[in-house]
């Protein structure tokens, strides 16, 4: 099979032999962690006790304190096909120690300890998608307006480095001038395809998101814009359609608002959005938009935040910089996605997209014939953002989506001027359904949860069981934030380069940050104490209780609600590592 090769765990190295009948074998050394070509494999390789597996790809590695750990994909599954090949999701991943023996002081034993904690989150990383033969990481047009000495490239070339998630540990094969052997592996948020029959025509759909890792991160410890221009949680997403050898692509983004901005937990359920003033931050929205206008053509930004209340003075900050912008290319669209749709009202977006429909059909779509001629092309993009660019951006994104693909059959002859997708039922139904769960996958990335709103997405409607399972959500976002997101982030900061461990570096640690550890208990201690509180009031009041034994825990939980009031950021868990902000 494609990508499959032996794993041998020598003593002394590590050797990794195709399946493909390759004569080359990749070896590395456990000491040194240097990696190597051999042309057969060792003798110990044919040892009785030599444990060996399958892997489906080397991913490069990451250098800690006491060595190389390389990466490999050590389970896959078929997710489908793109471009006429197979495309793998990863089931799981597994990081292969190099053995340095080197001694440490006691404090960076400690730093190293973390650190490999760090690998076992970036082994669990979910939501990776990859493909021995095509390259994901360009879109359709893009990839069709490359010439052919680029097609003949290995794909490591081909790529665009700010979609592969491996970027920074594929160095380390390069180094070793051995970059064929490795599994460029691309960070697809989301790759899914249904098939619809309309009209005895079978159309395949797909959906691919590509994230940037310029700035990745999660939800609160990535957001705004850093001085290069890059957002937080940028995501370029393209709508594929398949239909009588015609292909059609529809391309979008989102991204965190492009000014310097943050919002660090502190244990309040919404911690406070701050706007930072700047004297870069005119440049900065300049070269995010140069950037995006390079790349796609016009911008369409259009920004859903609340223009009152918590959000109000982000909404400022982004409508003055994008009114000192000097960019022909760029409209700026701000549209107060919870004024005008509340809760439940987002049939109003049809508001929003009757005033950008003119926009989007100057815009376009990207179209080949089946002769592979370019008939139509993709002439700008809308960029969406909300708060997280999570869940008002996925509905959105959504709408766009749907009356792309709606335009696209118009022009195939397969709708009539005035139809619909609304009216075919079963298509309407497998649309939503693949629309939701990539707005899942895109959540789960950032966030740690499925998408809110999710159930409009998928049903067209709120129901009682989506209002549930928002809050859920909501409930283990505020977790996820205050108690879990701090290593995740370091974890990411590992795996993109952004933090490099060396003797001179260590780990950020308040000494009072040690006690963040204990939270979930200390916030069972206070439920405790108010249980019981309110458990001897009532017993006062009925003449059973004493009231010393009232004020006593009344005492215990003000002084635990105070400490934690007042330290509320530092017993949160917090990124460690010096890498960027």
């Amino acid at each position: 099979m494609a990508g499959q090769m032996r794993c041998w765990e020598l003593p002394d190295q590590f050797v990794f032999q195709p399946h493909s009948g390759l004569l080359q074998i990749l070896s590395i050394d456990r000491a040194t962690g240097n990696a190597s070509l051999i042309q057969e494999l060792p003798a110990a390789a044919s040892g009785g006790q030599i444990h060996s597996s399958t892997v489906y790809g080397v991913l490069g590695a990451v250098k800690l304190l006491t060595g190389t750990y390389v990466l490999v994909v050590t389970e896959r599954e078929c997710a489908g096909s793109y471009s006429n090949s197979p495309l793998f999701k990863v089931k799981s991943m597994r990081f292969l120690q190099c053995e340095h023996t080197r001694h440490l002081s006691p404090s960076k034993i400690i730093e190293e300890a973390y650190l490999r904690g760090l690998l076992k989150h970036i082994e669990q990383t979910p939501g990776l998608y990859f493909s021995y033969e095509t390259d994901l990481t360009n879109n359709a047009q893009r990839t069709h307006l490359l010439t052919n000495d680029h097609e003949n490239q290995p794909l490591w070339k081909q790529a665009d480095p700010q979609f592969v998630w491996n970027d920074h540990l594929k160095d380390y094969l390069l180094e070793s001038k051995l970059c064929y052997f490795s599994s460029f592996l691309n960070l697809l948020i989301r790759f899914q395809s249904v098939q619809v029959l309309l009209a005895e025509q079978l159309l395949q759909i797909t959906l691919i998101s590509r994230r940037s890792i310029r700035r990745s991160g999660t939800r609160m410890w990535r957001r705004g814009a850093d001085p290069e221009g890059s957002v937080a949680n940028f995501v370029e997403t393209e709508q594929i359609l398949e239909a009588g050898g015609y292909f059609a692509s529809y391309v979008q983004v989102r991204g965190s608002i492009p000014v310097f901005w943050e919002q660090i937990v502190d244990l309040r359920y919404k911690p406070q959005i701050r706007s930072i003033n700047h004297e870069d931050t005119s440049a900065v929205v300049e070269r995010h938009f140069s950037d995006l206008s390079d790349r796609y053509g016009s911008v369409l930004a259009v920004d859903l935040i609340n223009q009152q209340g918590s959000e109000g003075v982000l909404s400022i900050a982004y409508r003055n910089a994008m009114q000192h912008l000097k960019n022909n290319n760029v409209t700026y669209v701000p549209f107060d996605f919870h004024h005008i749709c509340g809760n439940i009202r987002f049939d109003r977006l049809s508001v929003l997209h009757d005033q950008i429909a003119e926009n989007l059909m100057q815009q376009r779509f990207f179209l080949v014939n089946p002769m592979k001629e370019k008939t139509e092309e993709q002439k700008g993009i809308v960029r969406t953002n909300c708060i997280d660019c999570l869940d008002r951006t996925n509905v959105t994104q959504s709408l766009l989506g749907r009356k792309a693909l709606e335009e696209q059959l118009r022009r195939l002859g397969l709708f009539q001027a005035s139809e619909t997708i609304d009216k075919h039922y079963v298509f309407d139904s497998q649309f939503n359904i693949l629309w939701a769960n990539h707005g899942d996958e895109i959540s789960y990335q950032y966030a740690g949860t499925p998408a809110l709103k999710g159930d409009f997405v998928r049903y067209g409607k709120r129901t009682i069981a989506g209002l549930i399972q928002d809050g859920i959500s909501a409930i283990s976002r505020y977790y996820l934030n205050n108690f879990h997101d701090g290593r995740r982030q370091d974890a990411m900061d590992l795996v993109t380069g952004r933090y490099k461990a060396s003797d001179s570096s260590s780990p950020h640690r308040s000494v009072i940050a040690g006690i963040a550890t204990y939270m979930p208990l200390i916030a069972a201690v206070i439920v405790a104490s108010i249980c019981a509180t309110a458990m001897s009031l009532w017993n006062v009041s009925r003449g059973d209780g004493r009231v010393m034994f009232t004020m006593l825990w009344a005492s215990v939980t003000a002084v635990l609600g105070m400490v934690v009031r007042t330290n509320g950021q530092q017993l949160c868990c917090t990124p460690r590592l010096r890498g960027l902000k």
